[in-house]
């Protein structure tokens, strides 16, 4: 993974619409597209129901990657929202972080953030931002 992600606008704004539908409990989901542009977003539940972690149900996963294959996406990363902090990739994110090759879209719902939604390549413990590069779909 370079520096940068691509993604659709369109994207980004239903990342954010699904952080402000659950402003009780991270939000989590899926990110898929072609050519390394992400165009596909698929929701899950946070299976912990937590404000603090996050957890995809393995059924669900295994259902959005059915998905994928059926519509010949790849998997491009995945994100989840900070209720009440900054959104770096917290000890926690760092530690679950399953997909090295991958971006980690962290979303903030603090009302002053100067970049709401931020991306990171998480590789072996270490942390990367990533530029996000908006694309029109």
């Amino acid at each position: 993974m370079a520096g940068s992600i691509r993604i659709h606008a369109k994207i980004l704004s239903e990342i954010l619409e699904h952080a402000r539908r659950e402003p009780l409990t991270e939000c989590c989901g899926l990110l898929a597209g072609r050519d390394g542009i992400i165009d596909t977003i698929f929701p899950a539940n946070n299976a912990l129901a937590s404000a603090t972690v996050y957890e995809i149900s393995p059924k669900e996963l295994f259902r959005f990657f059915r998905e994928m294959r059926e519509q010949c996406l790849t998997h491009l990363g995945q994100y989840h929202s900070h209720l009440h902090s900054e959104n770096d990739p917290s000890p926690t994110d760092i530690a679950q972080a399953g997909y090295p090759d991958r971006a980690y879209f962290i979303v903030t719902l603090l009302p002053n953030a100067a970049k709401p939604v931020r991306a990171f390549s998480i590789r072996d413990g270490a942390v990367r931002e990533l530029e996000i590069v908006s694309t029109v779909s």
